[in-house]
C-alpha cells in the first residue's frame, strides 16, 4: 500500500485514496456543523480490484486523523467505519449520541446527497 496516496476533497465530502493517478478508494463524507463539528462518514468504497489490500483501513484511520487535527468529532453512519472504530478504539474516540443523532437527521433532510 506504499504507492497509495489518500487525499481530501472536501468540496466534494471525499476521502480518496488513489494509485497511479486512480481512485481506487474512497470515504463519502459530510461535515456536520451543529451540534457540534464533526465529520461524518456515510459510505466506504474500495474498487473490486483493489479490496484485500487495507485500503479501507488506511482510509478510516485517516479520516479520524484528519478530525483530531481539526478538532472535530467523527459521528460514522457508515457501517464499515463504525466497525473499524470498534476494533481500534486507541484510534477512534466513542461517537457522541447527540452527534450521531444530528447526523442521522441531517443525512434524512438530504437524502440526495448520498
Amino acid at each position: 500500500m506504499s504507492d497509495i496516496e489518500i487525499r481530501d476533497d472536501r468540496t466534494a465530502g471525499r476521502l480518496e485514496a488513489v494509485e497511479g493517478g486512480a481512485v481506487v478508494g474512497r470515504i463519502e463524507y459530510f461535515l456536520l456543523e451543529r451540534p457540534g463539528c464533526a465529520l461524518v462518514p456515510v459510505h466506504t468504497i474500495v474498487e473490486p480490484a483493489h479490496e484485500g489490500r487495507g485500503i479501507a483501513g488506511s482510509l478510516a484511520r485517516e479520516l479520524y486523523a484528519i478530525a483530531g487535527r481539526e478538532g472535530a468529532a467523527v459521528a460514522p453512519l457508515c457501517p464499515y467505519v463504525v466497525k473499524w472504530a470498534e476494533r481500534h478504539r486507541d484510534e477512534a474516540p466513542a461517537a457522541d449520541p447527540e452527534l450521531l443523532g444530528a447526523a442521522r437527521e441531517w443525512l434524512a433532510a438530504h437524502p440526495e446527497r448520498f
